[in-house]
């Protein structure tokens, strides 16, 4: 009996169909999958795949892994990939991003979501004292570049904002202007949906700024950085006003330096709008410094409260503002500065206010696993190949967005081509032979080929740009596919929480060890799991073999398998939560 449910949980991704292998076969998706059923080995099979049961495209490894001794270095068993299923490790593809794979990108959720909250409330190797300290969610959004439709609720009376029904106001209802420079509405009297099409689309494209958003977009991560070290500024002189003295820290390299009492510890998620203009939410969370040990988590001084530091943060959005290095196409550069809409609210880590610890971390770990899908547009990392079929200066809004990436993002110190230069006096007969260029086959004097260094250039433009380059815009061809904006969806302080590595490690050994978890000890006293944790090593020579499922049928059960095990879960969750609530104080509620 074969499944009924789709090859992938959610319908908002690529089928799993499309990554799998062209096998044919004579017999139809389902057969497939019941010809795998059917198998002796198929129970051993899911075992086998289970940790990448979910994904749409798992990535296939071959080779050999050998169990050493820690100690002497004497290998102990031999295992190679071609006595397993499919003779291949199936291992999850990992990416963060929804509409590519929903499971690896649920999988990235949860972690955001402990990362993020844990830095409020404490948790994951992070003190529980860290929910008495002042944290404001802040959000930060782009300057307008240009008139965008938008859809403007001045009073909500939906009790579910995800799926307000409310009255929208006039879009852009003016009477003191009709037409734009360029001839076209000024105006728009439409209240539009919430899923309406034309949000965030400029009513003029001529008129709107493109240029100047796209190089917002990749200077907005400087921006924040300016902004956060503005704060912690106007907190220190508030400190210093106060009478709080600097506290001595002992540098690594022994010599002892004065410091400010206190200091933020961020983190944030950055999300594109329909417009295509990045904005920032974040979790501002104020600390004190230990002198000591510098790296340890410690409240702020007596006295700072929660206003100090939405005032701080207000100050500094308002006040940060820098002009971008000079361009040839604009050599005063481009204004960075934030918009007008900043909203800075205190949180609540006792679940008495409006905004709770765990609606914040909720809400920003839902945007780590967004992109620009926003805006329209899909797609990976441009080329001078592929660059033709998204960027188009006259097109629509998102395609003169990418045209300005690859245009401003040029190559701006590379010598005048070889038909512009001013003619040079001929040389010498004899004095520089032509060569015949064994590439391409042009014949020059010059010692490079110019048509192969041209190739070359088109290359490297899309080529990371770290150490940084004279070009401070080169970046913008690289993040040309994310409309100029280069920065992670997720950042923190080194202080502010524990990090994704340690919180995959910590699942890795989880499932290592979760069959041994009722396991006697053993006979010299330390439990099984410990002995071969601490005696051996597993060394593993594995090479890439492959992507996707080998047929729909493979992925139509493992999906399936997947969707499954992740219903039981939040299933056993509910009813554990539903037990716990109702359990009398004072009583212990039984083991689910």
């Amino acid at each position: 009996m074969a499944s009924t449910l789709d090859l992938t949980p959610r319908t908002s991704a690529r089928g799993v169909g499309s990554n799998a292998d062209t096998i044919v076969y004579g017999y139809t998706v389902a057969g497939s999958a019941f010809e795998r059923a059917t198998r002796p080995d198929y129970f051993g099979w899911l075992e086998h795949i289970r940790s990448a049961a979910g994904c749409t495209r798992p990535i296939r490894l071959a080779g050999q892994l050998l169990t050493v001794d820690a100690s002497t270095g004497r290998v102990l068993e031999q295992r190679h990939t071609d006595g397993m299923p499919d003779a291949a490790i199936y291992t999850a593809c990992g990416n963060r991003r929804a509409t590519v794979c929903p499971s690896c990108a649920q999988t990235y959720q949860r972690d955001a979501f402990q990362l993020l909250r844990a830095g409020l409330v404490g948790g994951k190797g992070v003190p529980e004292s860290v929910a008495q300290h002042p944290a404001v969610f802040a959000t930060f959004t782009a300057p307008s570049f240009g008139t965008v439709h938008a859809r403007v609720v001045k009073r909500h009376t939906c009790a579910n904002r995800r799926r307000c029904d409310c009255r929208a106001e006039p879009c852009h209802a003016r009477r003191d202007t009709g037409l734009c420079p360029h001839g076209r509405p000024a105006v728009c009297w439409a209240r539009h949906e919430a899923g309406d099409a034309a949000l965030g689309h400029p009513l003029c494209l001529d008129c709107y700024d493109h240029n100047h958003q796209v190089v917002w977009n990749i200077f907005s991560g400087e921006l924040w950085h300016r902004t956060k070290q503005a704060a912690e500024r106007w907190l220190a002189k508030l400190a210093r006003r106060r009478g709080i003295p600097r506290v001595e820290v002992v540098t690594a390299s022994g010599k002892t330096r004065k410091v400010p009492p206190v200091r933020l510890s961020p983190g944030k998620v950055a999300e594109l709008q329909a417009r295509g203009a990045v904005h920032f939410h974040a979790i501002a969370r104020l600390d004190g410094v230990n002198g000591q040990d510098p790296d340890k988590v410690v409240p702020p001084p007596a006295g700072f409260t929660v206003t100090d530091l939405v005032d701080a943060l207000r100050h500094a959005a308002g006040q940060i503002a820098f002009d971008s290095p000079p361009h040839p196409d604009r050599p005063e550069g481009w204004l960075i500065a934030w918009g007008e809409q900043i909203d800075l609210e205190p949180i609540a880590t006792d679940g008495s206010g409006e905004v709770t610890d765990g609606m914040v971390a909720g809400y920003l770990a839902k945007y780590a696993t967004k992109s620009t899908e926003a805006t329209g547009h899909t797609s990976t990392r441009l080329t001078a190949d592929s660059i033709g079929d998204y960027a188009d200066p006259d097109g629509d809004h998102t395609a003169r967005l990418i045209d300005a990436c690859w245009r401003i993002g040029r190559p701006t110190g590379t010598p005048v081509p070889l038909s512009e230069r001013p003619r040079q006096p001929r040389p010498r007969p004899g004095f520089v032979q032509r060569w015949e260029c064994p590439d391409c086959g042009t014949h020059t004097r010059y010692a490079a080929c110019p048509v192969c260094t041209a190739a070359r250039q088109a290359a490297l433009d899309i080529e990371p740009t770290k150490p940084a380059t004279a070009n401070p815009y080169a970046r913008l061809r690289r993040w040309a596919h994310m409309l100029g904006y280069g920065g992670h969806f997720l950042t923190k302080g080194r202080r502010y929480s524990v990090t994704f590595q340690l919180l995959r490690d910590t699942r890795i050994a989880y499932r290592r060890h979760e069959h041994q978890a009722h396991q006697h000890p053993a006979a010299g006293g330390q439990p099984v799991d410990q002995v071969a944790e601490d005696t051996t090593l597993i060394v593993g020579t594995l090479t890439f073999a492959g992507v996707g499922w080998h047929t729909t049928g493979d992925a139509l059960l493992a999906n399936t398998a997947a969707a499954m095990a992740r219903e039981r879960r939040t299933t056993g969750c509910e009813e554990l939560a539903h037990e716990i609530a109702t359990t009398p104080a004072g009583t212990v509620p039984a083991a689910a």
